[in-house]
């Protein structure tokens, strides 16, 4: 498949069980998130103990995941989204991400699926 980012959105549902770990991950690819995306999921409020406690171990397996930290590449592209679309600004520095680094956006987020040349792979529940 490719490099993934996954959105906060998964990284949610992966705590609620609404989506399997097996049927995300597979062991030849790489997987990274935006620095935002760990901010937003680490400071979710979570219902229940053990989602949070899952999180915390989720985003603790730093070998499995690469955080990609926001540079003027990004920044520069997000403020090219901005002016062109309609796009919440976390939403934008998350497709940024995505498009600079040639990743595949895994997403629970219908909105982003029209994104020019963003590369994105929608999870439906």
């Amino acid at each position: 498949m490719g490099m993934i980012l996954l959105d906060s959105n998964i990284i949610i549902y992966l705590s609620k069980e609404l989506i399997s770990i097996d049927e995300l991950f597979v062991d030849s690819e790489e997987y990274g998130i935006s620095v935002i995306i760990y901010m937003e999921v680490l400071g979710y409020v979570f219902e229940s103990e053990y989602e949070r406690r899952f999180i915390e171990d989720f985003m603790s397996c730093m070998s499995c995941l690469n955080i990609i930290y926001i540079n003027e590449v990004i920044a520069n592209k997000v403020i090219e989204l901005k002016q062109t679309i309609s796009i919440k600004l976390p939403d934008a520095i998350i497709c940024a991400t995505a498009m600079i680094n040639d990743y595949i956006l895994i997403t629970n987020d219908t909105r982003l699926k029209n994104i020019n040349n963003l590369n994105i792979q929608i999870i439906k529940l």
